[in-house]
């Protein structure tokens, strides 16, 4: 960390814990849909799969949960003690809607999480199954807020900045701002996506080790079905979202192609798309560059002569790392193209009455795992490292939003929070890894939690005292 600047090593270390953070609700999300789905199936069909599936995937449900509420906690104290800039400057905004996000997610969530934890064989399956879709909407919520606010961020919208303060002036309009329904519709198919990769990664290391077969093969079957439906879509909302960044981030979209000029390179008019090159700020120039002529127009304005502002068109201080952000946007759209074409392959299996027989596909299912987390990653890179140099994007830069330390402090917390993460979410990881690796136990009560109904031999009074107190959990960050 020698020669880094206090601003420099605060960015890398909000950087890093919202890294590992974002992994943990997206899970989160995409398994609370899950179970309040199979939940569903299980009391429409009785078909003990489902109940089987619910009761294993709820253990690591509970685990995920925690470890996204630990790792969402630290960014709320990072906002005061090392960009005191920011929230001086917009807390008046970010602070009410993470409120807003406390008063309606975290209670909702914190209310029905016991009952959906602990309740199976203490309420009716009518009120649990409540619970469960209370619990599946209050992530949906948190999403909601804390997307709002990330994108008022990038789009701001509905304010007036007064005395170098902003302060809010349509409440709507801070909300619902220009680019926000396609970063909370981006944000939640990606949830769902890399859950139904983790949940298909999970179940085909399962049929490959002959480990519960009726239950794998029906999460499988379910998990592919979610990725040949949702990867397309993700694929149309991410032009949407593209669209919407031309229009309010343009430089951003320059930096992601590697765009320099303006004026159109290709004869025939337009611009060329480039598949690969190295984007070099120093020289304004992409080198080595291997090109399509005229796609990148009609990738970026759906026209085969449209054209967009080069990154020399912007001063040179406004202007993103063209050359990081070249790079995670390619991964995040290649890692959507394998998606997509996994989920095709899964479809013509099932066609031909191969999927669970296929070693060499379950082996695929199972490298595409992290996948969608890692796609997950490169996008919110490529969103957040784009804005820079704005914190609030267009009114607020980077370097008068950080606090005023020397870099020591900076360097040493930052030191601490990667041996402490890695040392704690690392164990709680490869434990979550292991109980998706080793699959539901067949024949599985839910929660093996004893019936105390009529006629029990356990005394009601024992059984009250065995009651386990709920998990009481705190809102969960979006990034």
């Amino acid at each position: 960390m020698h020669g880094l600047t206090a601003l420099e090593l605060a960015r890398i270390q909000f950087g890093f814990t919202v890294s590992f953070h974002i992994l943990f609700p997206a899970i989160t999300i995409g398994l609370a849909c899950f179970l309040a789905f199979l939940e569903a199936r299980w009391l429409y069909t009785k078909d003990t799969v489902y109940r089987t599936l619910y009761q294993f995937w709820i253990k690591i449900f509970a685990l995920n949960f925690g470890m996204g509420v630990v790792s969402g906690l630290v960014m709320a104290y990072e906002f005061g003690t090392n960009w005191s800039g920011f929230s001086q400057f917009a807390g008046s905004v970010t602070g009410p809607l993470l409120t807003y996000e406390v008063l309606t997610a975290f209670f909702l969530e914190a209310g029905f999480l016991g009952v959906m934890l602990f309740g199976w064989n203490r309420v009716g399956p009518g009120l649990h199954f409540f619970a469960t879709v209370m619990v599946a909407l209050g992530t949906m919520i948190s999403s909601t807020w804390i997307l709002a606010s990330n994108s008022w961020m990038h789009t701001p919208a509905g304010y007036v900045v007064v005395a170098g303060k902003v302060v809010p002036t349509d409440w709507l309009e801070v909300i619902f701002n220009p680019s926000f329904p396609y970063r909370l519709t981006h944000m939640v198919i990606a949830a769902l996506l890399s859950t139904a990769l983790f949940v298909a990664a999970s179940s085909a290391w399962q049929l490959l080790h002959d480990r519960a077969v009726p239950a794998a093969r029906k999460m499988l079957s379910m998990a592919l079905w979610m990725v040949l439906i949702a990867a397309p879509i993700q694929a149309v909302v991410g032009d949407a979202h593209g669209l919407n960044t031309l229009e309010h981030q343009p430089a951003k979209i320059a930096a992601m192609e590697g765009h320099w000029n303006t004026a159109a390179r290709d004869d025939k008019g337009g611009f060329p798309l480039i598949v690969f090159g190295i984007p070099d700020m120093e020289r304004e120039e992409t080198r080595y560059a291997i090109e399509i002529p005229r796609l990148g127009s009609l990738i970026l304005t759906h026209s085969l002569d449209g054209q967009i502002r080069g990154l020399k068109d912007f001063p040179r201080e406004d202007r993103p790392n063209a050359t990081v952000l070249f790079f995670t946007f390619r991964v995040m759209v290649g890692l959507g193209v394998a998606m997509i074409l996994f989920g095709l392959l899964g479809w013509v299996l099932r066609r031909n009455g191969a999927l669970y027989r296929s070693k060499a596909f379950l082996r695929l299912a199972v490298v595409m795992g992290p996948a969608g987390l890692v796609a997950l990653l490169a996008g919110w890179m490529t969103t957040e490292i784009g804005r820079q140099p704005w914190v609030v994007y267009g009114l607020l830069r980077t370097h008068d939003a950080v606090s005023a330390h020397a870099a020591g402090p900076v360097a040493l917390s930052l030191a601490l929070f990667v041996v402490i993460y890695f040392v704690c979410f690392g164990v709680g990881i490869r434990y979550m890894l292991k109980l998706a690796s080793a699959g539901p136990a067949p024949d599985a009560h839910p929660h093996d939690e004893p019936s105390y109904g009529p006629g029990s031999v356990v005394p009601a009074a024992i059984a009250a005292a065995s009651t386990p107190n709920p998990m009481a959990p705190h809102g969960q960050r979006e990034s």
